[in-house]
Order: structure tokens, then C-alpha cells, then sequence
């Protein structure tokens, strides 16, 4: 058996489906278990409000103790400015403890993000993780091309190879396309397949 932890912040919900998709891939490889689990909010939750927040979101909080638990680690977070929401930076800000002692050494992990625009940061904030990852010692997967659907030129999507992408709008109205959710999936199945024959 192999475990696979999906870690996310959502602010309007893109990311949360993003991350329901990833755990869906992962979730699709025999031997594989997956949870999926979100970062602690650090806007004040009247500001959240105001700002009409998705507060509603099913999966637990996690805690950085939880992510030694796991053979895999797939994160995902909305781009601010080119590089991971600070929601997300301030958790592994607090890992400190978990890299001095080799705790994620050898895991797999991976990154999924959203921008409102097309060009707005996905691949400087898909690079940004995988920094993260591989200071901690994680083994970093993309996306690859045997996802096919990201080369598609009929319309305007997300996808990278740095990553399983979305692409919201400048409102937050547009949601996760077919081909982006599809690419969510096949980073997770892919992740999942790679740590189970690494630790399974």
C-alpha cells in the first residue's frame, strides 16, 4: 500500500476541485489510498467573509505532524503575484522541524495551482513548489505529456508540464475545464503510481 496526501488552499473553490480531481486520479490506482486535507486559513475570518471566501469546504485541517504519514505529498494553491499563496507559504514555513530531521526525504510530491489569467504566474508558482518539495528531499513529479490533452490549441486552458493548472477568470467565474480536471486526474494517477512502486 502506498499513501497519498492531497494538500490544498482554496480561496473560491477552484482549488478545491482541482484537489478533489488529483485525489480522484490517485485514488484510481490499485494499492493506493488517498486523503485529501487543506491548510490552516490565515485571513481573519471576518475579512474572509467579506471577501465571500469559500468557508464551506469539506476536507479536515492538517497539521505539518501529518505529513510524515504519507509516501506521497501532491499541494496546490492559488498563485499570488507569481509564486504560492501565502496561506500555503506560511505552513511549510512552519516545517522547519520536519526538515532537520529528514522526515519527507525520499517521498514523491507534486504541485497543481490557478491563476485568473491565462499568463498570470502558473509555472513560476509550479517551480515555487517544487523548491519547497526539494529542500524537504521529496522526489518532484509534473505533469508529463503523456497528458496529451495539454498541447490542445481549440480553446484557452491550463496545464504544464511543472503541473496539473487552472485558469479562473478575473472574477473567479470560470471553473475547471474538462481537459484541466483531466489533468488534475492524470498527475494524481500518476504520483500515486510512481509512490507505490517507490514504497508500496
Amino acid at each position: 500500500m502506498a499513501k497519498v496526501l492531497v494538500l490544498y488552499h482554496s480561496t473560491y473553490g477552484h482549488l478545491e476541485t482541482m484537489a478533489n480531481a488529483v485525489a480522484e486520479g490517485a485514488g484510481s490506482v490499485e494499492g493506493v489510498t488517498v486523503d485529501i486535507k487543506r491548510v490552516p486559513e490565515t485571513v481573519p475570518h471576518d475579512l474572509a467573509v467579506a471577501s465571500h471566501y469559500k468557508l464551506d469546504q469539506a476536507a479536515p485541517i492538517a497539521t505539518v505532524e501529518d505529513l510524515k504519514n504519507y509516501d506521497a505529498i501532491i499541494v496546490g494553491a492559488g498563485t499570488r503575484f507569481g509564486t504560492m499563496a501565502s496561506q500555503m507559504q506560511a505552513f511549510w514555513d512552519t516545517t522547519g522541524g520536519l526538515w532537520f530531521s529528514g522526515a519527507l526525504i525520499g517521498k514523491v510530491g507534486g504541485a497543481f495551482t490557478a491563476t485568473a489569467t491565462q499568463h498570470g504566474g502558473q509555472e513560476t508558482t509550479l517551480t515555487g513548489f517544487h523548491k519547497t518539495l526539494l529542500h524537504h528531499g521529496l522526489i518532484v513529479v509534473g505533469l508529463p505529456y503523456s497528458y496529451q490533452e495539454q498541447m490542445t490549441l481549440d480553446g484557452i486552458h491550463g496545464g504544464s508540464p511543472y503541473g496539473a493548472t487552472t485558469i479562473t477568470g478575473g472574477d473567479g467565474s470560470r471553473q475547471p475545464s474538462e481537459i484541466e480536471l483531466g489533468g488534475a486526474r492524470h498527475q494524481g494517477r500518476h504520483i500515486a503510481e510512481i509512490a507505490l512502486k517507490l514504497h508500496g
